[in-house]
């Protein structure tokens, strides 16, 4: 067993995909494959199995990743060390729902962090993935929102894969609209006020019920749905068709001018939330991130320690 096997392995589980991983890595398909089986034999288990729609981590897999992280920064620790020049490459991964004070928080931990090299991934994706990278051990930390209606099945859920959560914030539902609309000039609106717009939402995939969805409230009357897939999508279809959605109502100006948010008259609450693995230790990236996520939530909105109490 070499470091190098378990970088490939760590590859493969980020990307599922040995294709991917190649590319990223700068070296053959078939040389992973190899390195990958040749682990797998050595060690006599499982890690993936391949299967038409990609690669699938084993439980035995998930374990051994855990492991092959926690080895890989061992090495990484040692080199630095003992190295006159410390050139080791510092790898983080968020996975997030659609949330541009993500995307902030992300740039600012590149920019104030000081390193001079690294690998970092921000993928914003859906909600079943979010909690799977995380489960998987491919993401470091993970971003999703409790709402009084699917939170019972999320922390099951969370509970099961072995994934902690920690609150951050608690926001009520705004509309994001286009700044040209003119219910932009108004202090708040209703479903009522929408009814004749299109209604943006993320697209779940296969996994379609109602605690995937990123959108804490449904489209009142359903005649104009559209669905999408990323963030610059949603935003240019909610300017050029005069749509809306529901989300948290934090909206950078800087990464997103065109767009304004309006609170929604409708009872409920998003319960902002990080997630990460039991396996994975915090870490001062991790804690970076983190400050930096709270930093660009309002302050009124923050969940404190005392407020949230123990984190599940």
């Amino acid at each position: 067993m070499t470091l190098v096997q378990l970088k490939y392995a760590l590859a493969v589980a980020s990307f599922r995909s040995i294709n991917e991983a190649a590319t990223s890595l700068f070296v053959t398909q078939p040389t992973i494959s190899t390195a990958i089986k040749e682990l797998e034999t050595e060690l006599g288990v499982r890690i993936f199995n391949r299967t038409n729609h990609g690669i699938d981590i084993t439980q035995e897999g998930i374990e051994f990743l855990g492991f092959a992280r926690q080895v890989l920064a061992q090495a990484d620790l040692l080199k630095e060390h003992f190295t006159a020049k410390k050139n080791t490459t510092v790898r983080f991964v968020v996975s997030s729902q659609h949330y541009s004070f993500a995307v902030s928080s992300f740039i600012r931990l590149v920019k104030e962090f000081g390193m001079e090299k690294y690998d970092f991934c921000l993928r914003e994706t859906r909600t079943r993935d979010i909690i799977e990278d995380v489960k998987n051990l491919s993401a470091d930390i993970g971003i999703i929102y409790f709402s009084k209606s699917n939170s019972r099945v999320l922390k099951r859920m969370l509970k099961e894969m072995n994934i902690v959560y920690t609150p951050l914030a608690r926001l009520t539902p705004h509309v994001f609209i286009s700044s040209k609309n003119e219910l932009c000039m108004r202090d708040s609106v209703t479903l009522a006020d929408l009814r004749n717009m299109p209604f943006l939402s993320f697209e779940q995939g296969g996994y379609s019920a109602d605690y995937f969805a990123e959108e804490v409230l449904k489209n009142p009357d359903g005649t104009k749905s559209i669905r999408v897939s990323d963030r610059a999508t949603l935003f240019n279809l909610l300017t050029g068709l005069n749509g809306y959605t529901i989300s948290s109502g934090v909206i950078e100006n800087d990464l997103d001018p065109q767009i304004s948010s309006v609170p929604l008259v409708e009872h409920g609450y998003m319960d902002i939330v990080t997630i990460r693995h039991k396996d994975i230790a915090p870490s001062p990236l991790i804690d970076a991130y983190v400050r930096y996520l709270k930093e660009a939530l309002p302050v009124s909105s923050i969940i404190t320690d005392e407020d949230a109490g123990q984190t599940v």
